[in-house]
């Protein structure tokens, strides 16, 4: 039998292709997970009063954590290659130096458990009390994401750790304070109070 030479090419229609591409569309809008990169979560103070005047910090108030490109620290001008655990613990020593207390430093002073008041240093070459004590920190831009967590970390522990043994307390515990209850609310502010949570992070060197 001959064949038909005039029959044309067999065609897959492709009336619904439009339909099926927009539900596989919606298909993977749905199903994928978009990253979302978060990034250091922290408190910022509100912006100074135009008219506020400039606060001058004496040297020995500043506690200066420098770290460089390769990740390498430098702690009062020291090279520092100890664990972070004694990073918080040097934190902890100048913060609760108590070096020339004011009167508020030793209103402070005089609130604290006796275990604490018997680590108070009183170097002059250190802190002069809570109420002044800043703890800088300054990073390169090479400096590694974790080394700057890790610094960052050791000086919250180092208040948090503050807060909690002033009041009986363990760090955690005090995390856990819920300020929307009375007593847990004063328990929160006792044990603040005279002492805040001074942490300057600088801009990093380029």
């Amino acid at each position: 039998m001959a064949r038909n030479k005039d029959r044309g090419t067999p065609e897959v229609s492709s009336g619904s292709m439009a339909d099926i591409a927009f539900l596989l569309l919606i298909f993977f809008l749905v199903t994928t997970t978009i990253a979302n990169d978060k990034g250091i979560l922290m408190q910022l103070p509100p912006p100074p009063e135009p008219d506020q005047p400039i606060v001058e910090f004496q040297e020995r108030n500043i506690f200066k954590i420098l770290a460089n490109s390769n990740d390498q620290l430098l702690v009062e001008n020291e090279p520092f290659e100890k664990p972070m655990s004694e990073l918080k613990e040097e934190i902890k020593a100048f913060i609760l130096n108590f070096g020339d207390p004011d009167q508020a430093g030793i209103d402070t002073y005089n609130s604290l458990p006796s275990q604490m008041k018997a680590r108070a240093k009183q170097s002059p070459e250190s802190s002069d009390h809570p109420g002044k004590a800043v703890v800088s920190f300054k990073a390169n831009r090479g400096t590694s994401y974790e080394l700057y967590i890790d610094v960052l970390d050791a000086a919250q522990a180092a208040y948090n750790e503050i807060y909690g043994e002033r009041v009986g307390l363990t760090s955690d515990e005090f995390l856990q304070l819920d300020q929307s209850v009375d007593v847990e609310l004063r328990m929160y502010k006792q044990a603040r109070a005279g002492i805040p949570r001074a942490i300057s992070i600088a801009e990093p060197d380029k």
